[in-house]
């Protein structure tokens, strides 16, 4: 078994309130560097990358770089997504270490809350966290996301003034953004490894929704989740542990992931079958059936 990463939240805290994500419901944990360390000891063999992210931001940590010295001694590479609201020059220095191959910036954040942030407030130091990585050629990604082009949620009138802003920054011909938008999962290269990243919003699985059916889903075959409090889930959108396969605080990974329960998540997926209720009440997977044909 090995996955193309796991997703690791270091934090559930996000200090937002977007409108796109479901209301935070678990206590407030911040996952300890001791028990990080734990953690990813495990996922050797597993997975070379981890996603510091299931529900929280990373960048909220201020002793951030303290997770990261810790997995690039242990050999992994990192990816961080946070919403922005977080990138003075004293936290977004530590996104510049050896550990990190990619950064996501959620820019649609910024008009999915009620901030007293001007639009400007927020968007420059996204753009200078832009600049130094241009000026010091580090070799990482950036990833502007915009996940908003749908016609349910439509963002037009915003999309627009970050379009002007990105074009006139990055020196791109006015038009040139929106010229190249197909309407569905894209990036756009705005410079050397700096991307505006477009998709389609999502709804977050819950015991709540309507039945999606059966389909197929990257669970347990090319991803897995740990949340704050050590519990692992299939999949970075179980970010309130509806389906809790152990906690690695009693349990160690090799058992979870041989688990009866685990063991039927995965070979469901294979044959097409959501084995469990959440996951038949996740529309999600819908995006992954091109795979399976």
């Amino acid at each position: 078994m090995k996955f193309v990463r796991a997703y690791i939240e270091v934090t559930n805290v996000c200090g937002l309130s977007c409108s796109f994500c479901p209301p935070k419901l678990q206590p407030t944990v911040t996952m300890e560097p001791a028990f990080f360390e734990s953690v990813l000891t495990q996922l050797r063999g597993y997975t070379d990358e981890v996603a510091l992210h299931v529900m929280g931001d990373p960048m909220v940590l201020s002793n951030l770089s303290r997770y990261l010295d810790i997995a690039h001694r242990l050999g992994f590479k990192v990816m961080i997504t946070t919403s922005g609201f977080y990138l003075d020059p004293s936290r977004r220095a530590a996104v510049f270490h050896p550990a990190v191959r990619q950064v996501n910036v959620s820019i649609n954040s910024f008009n999915k809350n009620s901030v007293s942030r001007t639009f400007e407030a927020y968007l420059d130091p996204v753009l200078a966290l832009c600049d130094e990585k241009l000026a010091g050629e580090d070799d990482f990604f950036i990833n502007l996301r915009l996940w908003n082009l749908d016609d349910a949620h439509s963002e037009t009138g915003f999309n627009e003034i970050l379009f002007e802003r990105l074009e006139n920054h990055f020196s791109l011909e006015n038009g040139f953004i929106a010229s190249q938008i197909r309407g569905g999962r894209q990036g756009i290269r705005l410079a050397s490894k700096v991307l505006l990243h477009f998709d389609r919003y999502f709804e977050w699985p819950s015991l709540k929704n309507p039945v999606a059916g059966d389909g197929y889903c990257h669970g347990l075959s090319r991803q897995i989740a740990i949340l704050s409090d050590g519990r692992v889930v299939p999949c970075c959108l179980d970010g309130e542990g509806v389906i809790d396969l152990g906690n690695l605080h009693v349990t160690n990974l090799d058992r979870i992931l041989t688990s009866e329960r685990s063991s039927a998540i995965l070979e469901g997926f294979a044959r097409g079958i959501a084995h469990e209720e959440l996951c038949r009440k996740c529309s999600y997977k819908e995006r992954f059936k091109k795979e399976q044909t």
